[in-house]
């Protein structure tokens, strides 16, 4: 059975609701929306947090430049770990325990932050807490897009992008808030705890996604989940689907069928996030390189509230005009925008609109890391996939923050921007010829077709 298009409300089913279904059906959304956004906003404060602290918590445990690097990157290391991890369990065991254990993970490391006394410390800390977040990319955009709507699924999905950046951009707040404060750095790094708290007492009675019920063969349970709350499930499509033999884990990523998928999720999103990981992560260094350094805490700030404009507008048109067009075209901007500051790397003003360019657009194409890898993927395979491709694009990222202080300390920022710009614009190749157009489309068609093994019917 197909369910028809859905009402107003994002989550309405068809027909009208009860108003007993209604309510319980609105509560569950929010709770799980608010349990989603909260845990994404998390790893945006967790990764953003360091870019302040970084100077102090380096002058304060004596930190050489290997060790800044691995301190900076040490969470994007943990992601290359957890995602595939927690992705695994969650495809195997189901959505909603992995759901709140990551979130523990979260509390725990974060509390631990407070009392590191060395550098070392700090990086295991960070590389478990890093874990953590892999697990969440794998298991809190799935679990939400498996509850969505075909309609407007992108905006909902978007929207956890928006909460990542305005995570780091409130990390950034407090980092600067801390900055006169004797040890502040500390209470910048344990102040995520607060946030964790929160989440994990949003999770607890969040039930299984039924989704995940029909990939594992527990129909009854899922059409009773279906009918209790009204979701917009495409059940024949998810049941084909499971009649169809598959592979399971990760070596069905690279099967025939979903190796296109794996490798377009895996290269757009790492082009995506390793240059803006990097220079945010070394934001002050880049800055002296550029010889702006009394200007580079307002420009971090500015820096972190640009892309959450960016990915504000990424989210507003997602479903307008489609999930090509917010990718590819932005690719190749942000390359010319970063290959300018490395070309004129003197003038103020090639400077500021270079990097304004560049972040508001990178944030913006970034919405679509919540969206296109939960797209491509079937549910018996989306969250594996989630979170292989999670830990591929850290696996950039990590290097890219690694690699960064040392790149300028022996070649300088010219050279730093014009890797940064030959990364986007292979993200732009790439997704020129892999990239599926998947909006508006229910989540079991859209990975048919991004394996090609469906054409979208009357489909801009």
């Amino acid at each position: 059975m197909a369910t028809t298009p859905t009402t107003e409300h994002q989550f309405d089913a068809p027909g009208v609701p009860s108003p007993d279904l209604l309510r319980e059906r609105r509560r569950l959304h929010t709770k799980l929306k608010l349990a989603t956004q909260i845990g994404e906003g998390i790893d945006g404060y967790i990764i953003g947090g360091i870019g302040m602290a970084m100077g102090a918590l380096t002058t304060d445990l004596h930190l050489s430049t290997v060790m800044q690097g691995l301190v900076g990157a040490s969470p994007l290391i943990g992601i290359f770990v957890g995602g595939p991890l927690f992705g695994r369990l969650a495809d195997r065991y189901g959505r909603r325990p992995v759901f709140l254990v990551d979130m523990l993970i979260f509390l725990i490391g974060s509390v631990l932050q407070f009392f590191v006394t060395d550098g070392l410390q700090l990086f295991v800390i960070r590389l478990v807490m890093g874990i953590a977040i892999g697990g969440e990319y794998a298991i809190g955009a799935p679990l939400l897009s498996e509850y969505a709507p075909s309609k407007g699924r992108g905006r909902l999905l978007a929207s956890l992008e928006i909460s990542w950046y305005v995570g780091y951009a409130l990390a950034t707040v407090v980092g600067a808030a801390f900055q006169g404060v004797h040890g502040g750095w500390r209470y910048t790094l344990a102040s995520s705890a607060v946030i964790a708290l929160v989440c994990v007492a949003l999770r607890g009675g969040i039930p299984e996604s039924a989704r995940w019920l029909l990939s594992r063969g527990r129909r009854e349970e899922a059409e009773q989940l279906i009918a209790r709350y009204g979701m917009d499930i495409d059940v024949s499509a998810e049941l084909a689907e499971t009649s169809e033999p598959r592979q399971q884990g990760l070596r069905a990523l690279f099967s025939r069928r979903h190796l296109r998928g794996t490798v377009f999720a895996s290269v757009f999103w790492a082009a995506l996030v390793l240059p803006y990981f990097a220079i945010g992560t070394f934001w002050t260094q880049v800055f002296d390189a550029l010889h702006m350094g009394d200007n580079a805490v307002a420009a971090l700030l500015v820096y972190s509230f640009t892309a959450v404009a960016g990915v504000t507008a990424g989210c507003l048109v997602v479903d307008r005009i489609g999930r090509r067009r917010l990718l590819i075209p932005p690719f190749w901007i942000t390359a010319a925008a970063l290959a300018m500051v490395a070309v004129w790397p003197t003038s103020t003003p090639v400077i500021v609109g270079g990097f304004l360019f560049f972040i508001f657009l990178n944030a913006a194409s970034s919405a679509l890391t919540a969206v296109y890898p939960l797209e491509v993927f079937p549910t018996s395979l989306r969250s594996t996939g989630v979170g292989f491709a999670s830990a591929m694009s850290r696996v950039g990222a990590a290097i890219g923050t690694f690699l960064l202080p040392m790149g300028l300390d022996r070649f300088g920022a010219r050279f730093v921007l014009l890797v940064g710009a030959a990364v986007l614009a292979l993200g732009g190749l790439v997704s020129h010829f892999l990239a599926p157009e998947t909006t508006d489309l229910d989540l079991a068609t859209a990975a048919r077709i991004s394996q090609g093994r469906a054409e979208p019917s009357g489909h801009r």
